[in-house]
């Protein structure tokens, strides 16, 4: 899929993503993601509903969707390089993601944001969690050294 607005466009086409952009990003700024080695950004990529933002040719944001296109989605690795913020392109990636075919019909779609919860508040219709005492999550403190052991056992690098 694709959405037009100016001189920029967000597409669903996995092929179009610069995987460089989107590896240096995470891996040297994104709080979330510092130090996520490639082979994870392609294999995150390769299993989830992907949005790239571009200015013409040049990518300028990212963010991906997990989904089974059934029950639930779970937005992440959401970003837009530095220079482009202010020009309301986030707000933008949200709604292109909201409209999306695939996820139309989810019962829970969901997010972990430290600091833009108004946007999504505001935006995207997200809440804060309904009944937060009914989740629990498992939290590998260490990822990327589970990670690297399973590396091993894979065609990714």
């Amino acid at each position: 899929m694709e959405w037009h607005r100016e001189k920029y466009t967000i597409n669903t086409d996995k092929a179009k993503l610069n995987m460089g952009m989107i590896h240096h990003f995470l891996y040297t700024t994104a709080h979330w993601a510092v130090g996520r080695p490639m082979w994870i950004v392609r294999k995150s990529i390769e299993n989830s509903l992907c949005f790239g933002v571009y200015d013409g040719d040049d990518q300028v944001g990212f963010a991906r969707m997990v989904t089974d296109g059934a029950t639930v989605g779970w937005i992440c690795d959401m970003f837009i390089l530095p220079q482009q913020r202010g020009k309301g392109l986030g707000r933008w990636l949200v709604e292109c993601m909201m409209e999306h075919p695939d996820i139309q019909g989810l019962r829970r779609i969901l997010l972990n944001t430290r600091d833009a919860h108004n946007l999504y508040i505001k935006y995207a219709n997200f809440r804060p969690l309904l009944a937060p005492e009914s989740w629990l999550e498992r939290f590998n403190e260490s990822p990327l050294r589970v990670a690297k052991t399973a590396h091993v056992r894979t065609k990714y690098t």
